[in-house]
């Protein structure tokens, strides 16, 4: 047996080099270990309340994990590949500090529990992170959104003009889908928030342990009613991909729309010089590197999602080494969600400049009041399907002559339908369209206000 072995005396000689490396998780397990030290220093006060060791062993294996972390923190703590993972690095430099002591921490649990009690602490730790960053770009999202109230900009569907909107109403339809994110982290902590140490490999353990002892120690609202259960359970993990997913996605949808109303053909945005980049080739070039990016980011978090869901799919109880595969797409997927929501609130709050008269003509420019017009003859008594069909024979005509609906004289208008009067003018202007839906949730002046307000209430 060689020092480099970490398991039992069943084994006669060490594993083959290149093995040892494709085993071992420590090169990115790393990052848990002040969980992992979090873990251990409540499992050492359990083991001495319990009266499993005596209060001196627990007083020297406490002091000696924290001076591991401290150890960590400053740079001087660098285990190498033979240390397999965090879990028997940090235990054989405990050892190595304070001698056989340190050997006894690890009774009365296994690495299936603390891996498992180190990745929901961790989790728990990084969803709090992350639901601030939902916050700040929230806040970001509420300040454009007041100072563009009146701000019109065309509405799409299917990507064809539809009716114009309030631009705070378009911004805030991204506060809302924020705001799902941020419950739905909640949601996922949750279930985090549940402890498996004290389960042992599988089955639980013969020491008299007191598990809601250690639980109540590192925070966790609950425990595992089921060894089994607990040691092999990463639904947790997944449903955080799954928010971290619709997290992205949601960025992603609005970074195509900045990309679109960037662009020569849109103009309906400017991007500052403090993010965006240019063409090596083509000076003339200022490129939306930061929604880009992010677009581009978002296959890597789903790709994450979709890799842990196959690896759960056919993992028979309990734990198996499959499960190793847990930790580099979560890690990845948390530090690329927490860089893509800051990237996006800085964009937001330095990066870009709404083009407001650009704005205006684009509004003003097509036929995006016609359902307007429709409305207008439904509130005279006219059946709104058959308003509906005149106005579609207006649209048509209007086209092939190259007018737009304010271009048509009052004669025009009461040679379509008797019911049209002057104020038809007034009613079909852009402002008045967007003003006039006040229905709740809608696009109104009025209702904007309001919506900005209970989204001011949801996010202090």
């Amino acid at each position: 047996m060689t020092e480099t072995n970490t398991w039992s005396n069943r084994f006669e000689t060490a594993l083959n080099p290149m093995i040892a490396t494709f085993n071992a998780s420590i090169p990115f397990d790393i990052i848990l270990l002040p969980y992992d030290i979090q873990g251990s220093i409540a499992h050492a006060k359990m083991l001495a309340k319990t009266g499993i060791i005596s209060e001196e062993e627990a007083t020297q294996l406490v002091q000696g994990l924290q001076e591991i972390l401290t150890e960590y923190e400053n740079g001087e703590f660098h285990p190498d590949i033979n240390e397999e993972d965090v879990h028997f690095a940090v235990e054989h430099r405990l050892t190595a500090k304070i001698g056989e002591v340190g050997k006894k921490l690890h009774t009365a649990r296994s690495r299936n529990d603390q891996v498992g009690t180190d990745l929901r602490l961790y989790l728990q730790d990084k969803i709090t992170h992350l639901r601030a960053n939902l916050r700040h770009y929230q806040q970001a999202l509420l300040n454009l959104a007041e100072n563009h109230i009146d701000t019109l900009i065309p509405g799409y569907t299917h990507l064809q003009r539809a009716q114009p909107i309030s631009l705070a109403h378009h911004l805030l339809a991204y506060w809302e889908m924020a705001q799902r994110d941020w419950e739905r982290l909640g949601d996922v902590a949750k279930r985090t928030n549940i402890s498996p140490l004290g389960c042992g490999a599988l089955a639980g353990t013969t020491f008299p342990i007191d598990r809601d002892y250690t639980a109540n120690e590192l925070g966790f609202n609950d425990i595992y009613r089921n060894s089994l259960d607990a040691v092999s359970d990463r639904d947790f993990v997944i449903e955080f991909l799954n928010a971290a997913s619709l997290i992205m996605v949601h960025l992603s949808r609005f970074s195509e729309e900045i990309i679109f109303w960037s662009s020569q053909e849109f103009n309906f945005v400017t991007l500052k010089d403090s993010c965006a980049t240019g063409s090596s080739i083509m000076p003339q070039k200022k490129n939306p590197d930061v929604p880009e990016l992010i677009r581009g980011k978002t296959g890597r978090i789903c790709g994450h999602l979709q890799g842990m869901l196959m690896v759960m799919k056919g993992l028979p109880l309990a734990y198996n080494k499959d499960l190793q595969e847990d930790k580099e797409g979560l890690f990845d997927s948390v530090k690329t969600t927490e860089s893509c929501l800051e990237a996006m609130t800085i964009l937001l709050t330095e990066g870009l400049e709404f083009r407001k008269q650009r704005l205006e003509e684009a509004v003003a420019e097509d036929f995006s009041n016609a359902t307007d017009v429709a409305d207008y003859l439904a509130n005279k008594g006219v059946p709104f399907r058959e308003a509906y069909n005149l106005v579609g024979e207006v649209v048509k005509t209007s086209l092939a002559a190259g007018k737009l609906l304010k271009d048509l004289t009052l004669e025009e208008w009461q040679a379509i339908h008797p019911q049209f009067e002057n104020d038809i003018y007034e009613a079909i202007t852009p402002k008045q369209v967007v003003s006039a839906r006040n229905s709740y949730g809608g696009t109104g002046f009025k209702e904007v206000r309001n919506a900005i307000e209970i989204a001011k209430t949801l996010t202090t």
